[in-house]
Parts: structure tokens; C-alpha cells; sequence
């Protein structure tokens, strides 16, 4: 689907294809916890556009009737995100589940328990990626990860920190919600434009293939939120320079961006 809205961004994509650069299009969804109408809602965009999505599951508040709901949307794959999604930061600072205020042993037992838990959920099914809550993690904490069973870690925008080989830091760039405008879905022009300026960017600086991750909260999307959502996808995925790319694939190791 093409509009003007949206032509800016395929022009651009057009240039990337014009230089044989390919972008891997892919989506990531925090705060599952159980079946509702709006993951329903998730399930059938993910299939109606056959795009796979990290689904960001809280371990200690997860119900396991999104285990048995998980089954019939194989497009939703698990992973975990966090332990109980609390704030541990001191007041005044930003909010953190994962920071440096607690003892590095106690973090690591927290995160080694909300894995097991997800485990006898999910099985073979959950994929060994962490999600922090809020999208910050210590770096000490972070680097400690592939030690507890993880093979990647996924914040946002330019967290990163020295991973071991074999290990991906996989971050989102995109966020549709507007947290500090109401908890609404963003405009679709800016949205747009946010895309266009990262891809140019990239484009500039000479990156070749790279991922972009677009950041949903079903539980909190309205309807704009899912409009422009579907918007977005209708105009992105059939043009030649996207790949909506495999979330195995992407967390295969291989990939920091």
C-alpha cells in the first residue's frame, strides 16, 4: 500500500535497493502476560503479514493460559523479559529493573529463576533472548547473560556493550507509542520520518544489510496505534529491499546492532 504519507520512506528504500543493500525489517512486543483481545489482535497482524514477533514475556506474572493461547500463534515467539518488572532504581533516577543498585549475585538469581519458570511454560519453544523492562540493563549485569543460558539481548536504540562471540545485541529503534503524550499511539508522520532519517543515516555512513526493530506494546495500543502499525507494514514489506527476517536468524549471533 502506497500513499503519499508514506513516500518519502520507499524512495528511500529505493535508494537502498538501487545499492543492493537489503534491511531487515522485525518486530518485538513487551509485557505479555496472558490472552486478551489485544494479543489476539497482535497474533492476526503477525499472520496476516506472516511477520514474526519477539514477544517479551514477564516471567513471574505470566499466566499459563498464554502458554496454551501461544500454541495456535506460532508467529509469536517468547522470550523474556525481566523477572517481575519492577523498579529497583532510587528515586530520582531513571527507572530500572536491572541496574547497578542491587547485588550483581541477586540479579543473576532473579533472571536464573524467571528463566526456569519460563521454561516449563514455553519448553523448547522460548528463545534464549533477554528483554529487560524499560530497555536498561547494567552493562556488568548484561555481560553475565550468556552464562544464565542467553544467546542475545534486545534493549533500544544504542545500548551495547563488549558480547562475547556467538552472543547478539539485537536493539529496537522504532517506538509507535507516545509514553509521555498520553500513552497513544504516535503519529504516522512522525513515525515516518523517523524511519526515513535512521535509513538515510545508515545509508551515509555506509551500512550495509542491518536490522530495524519496531518496538509494540499490545496491551497498551489504541487504535491509532495499531492503524499506523498496519499502515507501516502494508507499505514496507513487499518492497525489494525489505526482509522481514527470521527472529532465530536474527539472534543467531552473528548480529550487534
Amino acid at each position: 500500500m502506497s500513499t503519499p504519507l508514506w513516500a518519502p520512506l520507499l524512495a528511500e528504500l529505493d535508494r537502498w535497493s538501487t545499492q543492493g543493500r537489503r534491511l531487515q525489517l522485525w518486530l518485538r512486543d513487551d509485557d505479555a502476560i496472558a490472552p486478551s483481545p489485544q494479543l489476539d489482535r497482535l497474533a492476526a497482524l503477525a499472520e496476516h503479514f506472516d511477520a514474526p514477533v519477539l514477544l517479551a514475556v514477564i516471567p513471574f506474572l505470566a499466566q499459563p493460559a498464554l502458554c496454551e493461547r501461544l500454541r495456535s500463534a506460532p508467529l509469536l515467539m517468547p522470550c523474556q523479559h525481566g523477572t517481575w518488572h519492577r523498579n529497583h532504581a532510587p528515586q530520582g533516577e531513571k527507572k530500572s529493573e536491572f541496574g547497578s543498585h542491587r547485588s550483581r549475585d541477586i540479579i543473576g538469581a532473579e533472571i536464573a529463576a524467571g528463566r526456569r519458570r519460563l521454561m516449563d511454560l514455553f519448553g523448547p519453544t522460548l528463545l534464549p533472548v533477554f528483554v529487560p523492562p524499560w530497555n536498561r540493563i547494567d552493562r556488568d549485569i548484561a555481560a553475565g547473560l550468556p552464562e544464565l543460558g542467553f544467546s542475545g539481548l534486545s534493549c533500544f536504540r544504542h545500548f551495547g556493550f563488549a558480547a562475547p562471540r556467538g552472543f547478539s545485541v539485537v536493539n529496537t529503534q522504532i517506538d509507535i507509542i507516545d509514553w509521555h503524550g498520553g500513552r497513544i499511539g504516535r503519529p504516522a508522520p512522525a513515525i515516518a520520518e523517523e524511519i526515513v532519517t535512521e535509513l538515510t543515516r545508515r545509508r551515509e555512513a555506509g551500512i550495509g544489510n542491518s536490522p530495524l526493530g519496531l518496538l509494540l506494546h499490545h496491551r497498551d495500543h489504541d487504535d491509532g496505534a495499531w492503524a499506523v502499525l498496519d499502515a507501516l507494514l502494508g507499505s514496507m514489506v513487499h518492497h525489494p529491499a525489505v526482509e522481514l527476517v527470521g527472529l532465530r536468524q536474527l539472534f543467531s549471533g552473528s548480529n550487534t546492532a
